[in-house]
């Protein structure tokens, strides 16, 4: 009975599972350790096979530590905000560098002289401060670029969108293209969150009407993309919640109604992609319900902003009670409903139409406590950075060199100094350090803009597919799962205890062994080194 049962070659190589034979699923382990050692004239008469899990996993997280080679990898383009998000299945980090244009790693050293501790509000005078209209949420006043990261929004942000019109009428399908041109910027001249909406022509089901549909607009469909943004809010230890906004709605035309946008606070973030179906009355688009934003039925309140307010800067304000809540969201969403022909040009045979962007602006934003918090300082992990760390991110120091760490000395002073210098300053890649508490990992300004490879280490219990034996451990495994379990029940001897750790600590040891890969011939090529001779 092959353990390859009956897989070809060529329905191996036409799938994708390739280098899998290697690995044992971690269910198979734990059905063939029940039975090769529970039963019956077995070490182990009886054991639940929860218990089995239970150890199994356990074992599957410390052989990853140190055992497995469970090293996983992530790559982003540095932001401007200089913060790496760590990764869901984050454990430990083994390696932080950034690759240059050869694609070659440049390590990167974390630092230990900074931090981003809690900054403590404080009154002029040095006193603590105990606002009561300490902001919730992150540049509620939109005067950053770009938005900042506590900020989620929906996917499209200012991307051109080509969309074919589909053919009607004895017109060829895809022979209309019409560039989308939308989404949601800072806009710093006029110190706004804008929305900007363009709609797209096609073709509704089931037409066929003369004159041409694509001309006057009968049977066509002028669908547009809904634009939201959230922040997740901290609302511990509060009682009543003040939230609204400043918003100036775009001003309806021939093209459309006037924009609309609704502020809400509710329990779940918004989605990254959210789509206008185009239909009159948005009956099936996936946030719209009866001409009514679905975020209106599932908030806990909103505020909302209509043709009624379109062209004007308009307040409006609302209170929650939070009481039974620990966080919730800010919700901004904004859409325009399309619905005419009227203002697209070029509607015509090979051509692409052309439309003026609406937009909807957001002025200003409040959530607030609308009585005194009894804590220093916004507690959300998410908020204000210190003073430290701004400062930190601002160096315009390129290296961690010896005077990087000489307060107010000069260059012409520093002569000799480098003597001793400790390696860990003497390097030019950058530095970084990890923020546990809000989970990012934070990074000196000299490393903005290129691309950082964060090599980790997780637990190998993620998903399903991660948890999987190298066959080179399976041994292991098994010592290792009757080690515990002999150790959690009562009425073993002591001496017997100690041999199945023996047993167990052996047993790893060779899985490391295994699974350190070490071949003779790279040995001795790098030995090889040895014997070059020093002029």
């Amino acid at each position: 009975m092959g353990l390859l049962d009956n897989t070809t070659q060529k329905a191996y190589y036409d799938g994708e599972q390739f280098g899998s034979y290697q690995f044992t699923s971690l269910d198979d382990i734990i059905t063939q350790f029940q039975i090769a050692y529970v039963g019956e004239s077995k070490i182990i008469p009886k054991v639940k096979r929860t218990d089995v899990a239970f150890h199994a996993m356990r074992a599957m997280q410390e052989f990853s530590f140190d055992t497995f080679k469970s090293v996983k990898s992530q790559e982003i383009v540095l932001p401007p905000s200089l913060k790496m998000i760590l990764p869901h299945d984050y454990v430990n980090y083994t390696q932080v560098s950034w690759v240059d244009t050869k694609g070659i790693k440049h390590p990167i050293y974390p630092t230990k002289h900074t931090s981003n501790p809690f900054s403590i509000l404080q009154e002029d005078d040095g006193s603590y401060d105990f606002p009561d209209d300490l902001q919730l949420v992150t540049d509620s006043s939109f005067d950053k670029t770009p938005l900042p990261i506590q900020w989620k929004k929906t996917s499209l942000n200012l991307n051109v969108k080509n969309e074919a019109v589909i053919g009607v009428n004895g017109l060829t399908a895809g022979a209309h293209t019409f560039n989308y041109t939308g989404g949601m910027k800072i806009n710093s001249s006029n110190g706004s969150l804008e929305f900007s909406h363009t709609s797209v022509p096609t073709k509704r089901s089931n037409v066929t009407q003369t004159p041409d549909p694509l001309v006057d607009g009968i049977g066509v469909v002028y669908s547009g993309k809904i634009l939201a943004a959230w922040h997740r809010i901290d609302v511990r230890d509060m009682e009543f919640l003040d939230f609204g906004a400043t918003v100036n709605v775009a001003v309806s035309d021939t093209n459309q109604d006037a924009g609309e946008v609704v502020v809400a606070i509710q329990e779940t973030p918004g989605q990254n992609n959210i789509r206008d179906r185009g239909t009159q009355y948005q009956e099936n688009s996936p946030n719209f319900l009866s001409k009514n934003l679905k975020v209106k039925i599932q908030s806990l309140a909103y505020l909302e902003w209509g043709s009624a307010e379109a062209g004007t800067d308009t307040l409006k304000e609302k209170t929650l009670n939070v009481a039974q809540y620990d966080f919730l969201y800010f919700m901004i969403t904004s859409r325009v409903q399309f619905q005419g022909a009227a203002g697209f040009a070029n509607l015509t045979q090979g051509t692409s139409p052309t439309a003026t962007p609406i937009k909807n602006l957001i002025k200003s934003v409040n959530c607030k406590n609308n009585v005194a918090p009894d804590t220093l300082q916004h507690r959300d992990p998410l908020g204000k950075d210190s003073s430290a760390w701004d400062s930190y991110k601002s160096s315009s120091n390129s290296t961690n060199d010896s005077y990087s760490y000489d307060q107010e000395r000069n260059l012409h002073l520093n002569e000799g100094r480098r003597y001793g210098l400790s390696p860990e300053h003497a390097q030019e890649n950058g530095s970084f350090y990890i923020d546990n508490l809000k989970g990012q990992i934070n990074f000196s300004s000299t490393i903005s803009g290129k691309t950082i490879i964060l090599d980790y280490i997780s637990d190998s219990l993620g998903t399903d597919e991660e948890m999987q034996v190298h066959k080179f451990a399976e041994e292991a495994m098994y010592k290792s799962i009757l080690c515990d379990i002999m150790s959690t029940r009562q009425n073993v001897p002591e001496y017997a205890i100690r041999r199945y750790k023996q047993d167990k600590r052996a047993s790893k040891r060779n899985a490391k062994l295994r699974l350190s890969n070490i071949k003779p011939n790279e040995i001795i090529q790098i030995f090889r080194n040895k014997s070059k001779q020093i002029k």
